[in-house]
């Protein structure tokens, strides 16, 4: 089901059955300096010397994103967010200015309480002691750097704009300016990159100390330039193999140096696991705003047009974009409540799955985990994180680490097709 009207895909909140009114929000950010190789994100390329102030194109685009803003439907019982999101593309290339801008309609139309976690993503040479200091001021109590890897050499082959020292610049002002709450992001898998690169990223990022560790493994999309370069499993990309071990080696140095590895390609200090995402992996509601951006209200899932003038046409009304997929299947609602869950090491909720849909369904995806199971691939546990025995009924399943994790897909293919079969 798909409705092109903006006021048509809701009936009245109160009369909805997905009556949890969402206490996130995710914003769009879409501009680069340049595009990564392997990026296949809603981004527009505004080159080096381009930056918030100085850009009219962001600048056109902050106007027209405070517009959607503006005009998102207000739950009647709704309460402040909780989180709040600045994702891209590069946020940090906006400046200070915008981002109060932001914030403040954020805050007039939904309302943002006052501990709530509000992240942004930065690149390093994307800004200075101050522009952070600024963002800070405004709210920000939580920052992702993009790092990737710490060779120059392999930067370069992805396409990224900075340099190895430009991280290390970045990575001081984070310390100068006091933030505790920030996150590094590595890739693994680019091409020409070896197990003793990927050592020496992460023995590098060992050294540094990060609360917050993102790594995630080199997926080759279709109409990136990569996807024209390379192709997965053959040289130079690294082989499958080497893939494996270089995941295998970051969950063992990070979980040694006591990151908890809370989800598939993330690692936390106690008590540093990111809120909002894990919003999106326990399948609750939020608010998406910007080109290109998701939501998931009331059991649509709503997206907005990729391209920048397709996107401020269908803010003003001007553009019919079918952009509202109603996710109301029992079908498509358990297969997304799996696929979600087995990314979280805390693993899904027997009971909470039973009462969702039905006995037999829980019964019939445990039976089918079983050979996972026998393999060592699948753990049973109880409300305190126990290690029990295969129960129908009650507690806890989740994948292992790393093994389980490693062919999840596998495992996931093999649910969903023995459930389509049933």
């Amino acid at each position: 089901m798909s409705d092109s009207s903006v006021a048509g895909k809701f009936q009245s909140p109160s009369s909805c059955q997905y009556l949890e009114p969402p206490k996130s929000a995710y914003l769009h950010i879409p501009f680069c300096r340049r595009r990564c190789f392997y990026c296949d994100f809603a981004v527009s390329v505004v080159g080096d010397r381009k930056h918030g102030d100085n850009s009219t194109m962001i600048q056109d685009y902050v106007t027209v994103l405070c517009q959607e803003i503006a005009q998102e439907l207000v739950f009647s019982d709704s309460s402040p967010l909780k989180t709040v999101f600045f994702g891209g593309g590069t946020p940090s290339l906006l400046s200070v200015d915008q981002l109060h801008r932001i914030l403040n309609t954020v805050d007039q139309q939904l309302g943002i309480a006052q501990d709530a976690e509000i992240s942004m993503e930065v690149d390093p040479g994307t800004f200075d002691r101050e522009k952070l200091q600024g963002f800070l001021d405004l709210g920000v109590n939580r920052v992702s750097l993009g790092v990737q890897v710490f060779q120059d050499k392999l930067l370069q082959l992805a396409g990224r704009s900075h340099t190895v020292d430009e991280i290390f610049s970045a990575i001081n002002i984070i310390e100068q300016v006091g933030i505790q709450n920030w996150s590094l992001d590595l890739i693994s898998g680019l091409p020409e990159q070896t197990l003793k690169d990927w050592e020496h990223s992460l023995k590098t990022l060992l050294k540094i100390n990060p609360n917050h560790v993102s790594i995630y493994d080199l997926i080759v999309e279709d109409k990136t330039p990569f996807s024209r370069y390379y192709t997965p499993g053959e040289s130079p990309l690294p082989s499958e193999e080497t893939t494996i071990q270089m995941y295998r080696l970051a969950q063992k140095l990070l979980t040694q140096a006591g990151y908890e590895h809370y989800e598939i390609s993330n690692y936390a200090k106690p008590g540093f696991q990111c809120q909002h995402n894990l919003v999106y992996w326990k399948k609750q509601p939020y608010y998406g705003f910007g080109m290109g951006a998701a939501s998931y209200l009331q059991g649509y899932r709503l997206t907005r047009p990729r391209k920048r003038q397709e996107y401020y046409a269908w803010v003003k009304g001007d553009y019919p974009y079918n952009i509202a997929e109603f996710v109301d299947t029992t079908h498509e609602q358990l297969l997304e409540t799996l696929m979600l869950g087995f990314r979280l090491a805390e693993g899904i909720n027997l009971e909470a799955l039973s009462q969702q849909f039905g006995t037999e369904t829980l019964h019939n995806i445990i039976t089918l985990l079983m050979p996972f199971y026998q393999q060592g691939l699948v753990q049973f546990l109880d409300s305190n994180q126990n290690l029990i025995q295969p129960n129908f009924n009650q507690g806890l399943i989740r994948l292992t680490d790393p093994d389980g994790f490693l062919i999840s897909n596998q495992i996931l293919s093999t649910v969903f097709a023995g459930l389509s079969e049933l």
